[in-house]
């Protein structure tokens, strides 16, 4: 094909993005990103990844696009917009993390997707990839110069914030790159890092897994009890670095968040979560990843959220600890013994006088039973 029908081919795969809704689309090679690779090897040897396997897995294969596609040589790289605004609190709701507010993973998916579909009528390979272990979403969009990396790890986009879920079609269309990458625009700012209520920020740019709550939620076990306090109301990711983000909080100053869908799940009721079974609690939090998709992750991270924003005095709360100090999950068991300490019900806890679960028993033993 003719260099000039190639460059045509990338102003309209980049125009058909922004007409599907995407806030900003550019192209960035498809060669390995070397850099991140050992990035990646550095940290997941040194711990800070804490578990994650997401993109850690395989970093040969998360840094190499032509894993996805062979002969890899371009991608179109895409930000959707999920910035809304944030329903009122309310007592005894979990909070999720606005990017998993409604599955904005899907818009994202669809606007690439028709990207994907003009390529392949062009006679060229092409394969969407979001939120996948097969590539690193926010380098990518870097070098398509969609943005910079701010020091909480996340993508900033100018004049639009961090409030994006990024995604990108793998192609071995020869596209042109839109680049070059943002230079950092942070400069000597650093209140995310301060912001951070566990202090996981450990230095700009680098994020220790280990005291994350966003990643101690999705992780296997016992929820840390060194974190659970600063866990707060949350179920589902934390947005605590973004909100302090002085580029976000001046995009809301001059063009205050749109309100949010119908389909919205800003909060859950920790309550109605602790009652469902299996099958249902899972069908209501289908989109989040719930390790090993084992309910019990989703009732422990309830009742530390319960622990810290319920009314020990409410009997709704006081059925609901009743009924997990009886559950068959030692997992489960445990944390309610922390909650309802937590909440000053101690009474409660008589009826595990003969617990034998040596991990229920440490959590007896850590509130004072």
């Amino acid at each position: 094909m003719a260099e000039v029908d190639i460059r045509s081919l990338a102003d309209e795969v980049c125009r058909l993005g922004r007409a599907a809704g995407l806030t900003a689309v550019g192209i960035a090679p498809a060669a390995p990103f070397e850099d991140t690779r050992r990035v990646l090897e550095e940290r997941r040897r040194d711990g800070l990844h804490g578990g994650m396997q997401f993109t850690y897995r395989n970093p040969a294969r998360s840094t190499d696009p032509g894993r996805t596609v062979a002969g890899a040589q371009a991608l179109v790289v895409g930000a959707w917009d999920y910035r809304r605004a944030a329903p009122a609190d309310a007592t005894e709701q979990g909070e999720v993390a606005r990017y998993a507010w409604r599955d904005h993973y899907a818009d994202l998916r669809d606007a690439l997707e028709q990207i994907a579909v003009h390529l392949r009528a062009a006679g060229w390979t092409a394969r969407v990839v979001v939120d996948d272990n097969a590539l690193v979403d926010r380098e990518a969009a870097y070098r398509a110069g969609l943005g910079w990396y701010g020091k909480n790890t996340n993508l900033l986009l100018d004049g639009q914030g961090s409030w994006f879920v990024l995604g990108s079609v793998v192609t071995d269309a020869p596209l042109p790159e839109t680049g070059p990458p943002r230079a950092d625009g942070c400069g000597p700012c650093s209140r995310c890092l301060s912001a951070c209520p566990t202090g996981a920020l450990v230095a700009p740019g680098v994020l220790d897994a280990r005291r994350c709550l966003a990643w101690l939620l999705q992780a296997t076990g016992p929820f840390r009890r060194e974190y659970r306090e600063a866990l707060g109301g949350r179920v589902y990711g934390c947005d605590d670095c973004q909100e302090v983000c002085p580029p976000n909080r001046a995009l809301d100053r001059v063009d205050p968040a749109p309100p949010a869908e119908a389909d919205t799940q800003a909060h859950v009721d920790l309550l109605a979560l602790l009652s469902l079974d299996d099958a249902s609690l899972m069908q209501d939090v289908g989109r989040w990843y719930v390790p090993r998709r084992e309910a019990r992750y989703v009732r422990r991270n309830a009742l530390v959220a319960l622990g810290n924003v319920g009314n020990g005095d409410d009997p709704a709360v006081v059925d609901a600890l009743r009924r997990c100090l009886a559950d068959d999950d030692a997992i489960v068991r445990g944390h309610a013994v922390w909650a309802a300490a937590q909440l000053g019900r101690h009474d409660l806890l008589a009826t595990l006088v003969d617990e034998d679960d040596p991990d229920v028993r440490a959590e007896l033993a850590a509130v004072g039973r």
